[in-house]
């Protein structure tokens, strides 16, 4: 689709606007960070709402993993892809060469900046109908997917439906100074290890195992 024009052709321009194509333009523009830190809140009370409407029947642990699969940087800049945004963005020169277009990070902060910009310059409503068209269809998908939620989750849950004992986890290893640890600890169901993973946790590492065995088994 082609994104909505604002009837604020500044603050479209300002949406777009990098903070490192200060340096080298020769007139006096504004960066998008004030209107990425609007959109940031917007898009954060926006997509809460959504899914607490329309879905009921999950508790709060639930929408919140939801709503971060949602709005971080890999589902964002996606959606900024799609968009096109790349193009618009007024970029330093260096910023240019270093393929600023195609930056996650960026592309993420312009359309957060652009919802900013869109509820300055028509509502709410205007921003709620946007987001409906290029974020709220993706939801779905994720539940379908149950990509929500956490990977010891899932493990538990293919292991019981095989009829099998719940994954046990292991700590395999433990090293390093204090204020450093790193833990190396198994994944086992009814006594075989079915994967590992590390991490400066022990539920960091159960994590990494439990998405280790996950992948094993597709």
């Amino acid at each position: 689709m082609d994104l909505p024009k604002l009837k604020n052709k500044k603050l479209f321009e300002e949406a777009f606007t990098h903070r490192s194509y200060l340096n080298e333009a020769k007139i006096k523009v504004s960066s998008n960070e004030r209107l990425e830190f609007l959109g940031d809140s917007i898009l954060s009370f926006v997509v809460s709402n959504y899914l607490y409407t329309n879905y009921p029947h999950f508790d709060e642990g639930t929408l919140t993993n939801i709503r971060s699969l949602l709005v971080n940087t890999k589902s964002l800049s996606q959606v900024a892809r799609e968009l096109q945004m790349g193009r618009l963005l007024k970029l330093s020169k260096g910023e240019e060469e270093s393929m600023g277009r195609e930056n996650a990070t960026l592309l993420e902060n312009s359309f957060e900046a652009y919802l900013g910009a869109l509820f300055l310059d028509q509502g709410m409503a205007a921003v709620i109908k946007f987001l409906e068209l290029v974020l709220f269809p993706k939801t779905q998908e994720l539940v379908d997917k149950k990509m929500f939620k956490d990977p010891k989750s899932l493990l538990q849950e293919k292991v019981q439906a095989k009829k099998q004992s719940s994954p046990i986890y292991k700590v395999l290893e433990e090293k390093g100074p204090a204020h450093a640890r790193v833990f190396r600890v198994g994944v086992f169901v009814e006594g075989k290890m079915l994967a590992e993973g590390k991490g400066k946790s022990k539920q960091i590492a159960e994590e990494s195992a439990a998405k280790a065995a996950l992948e094993e088994k597709r």
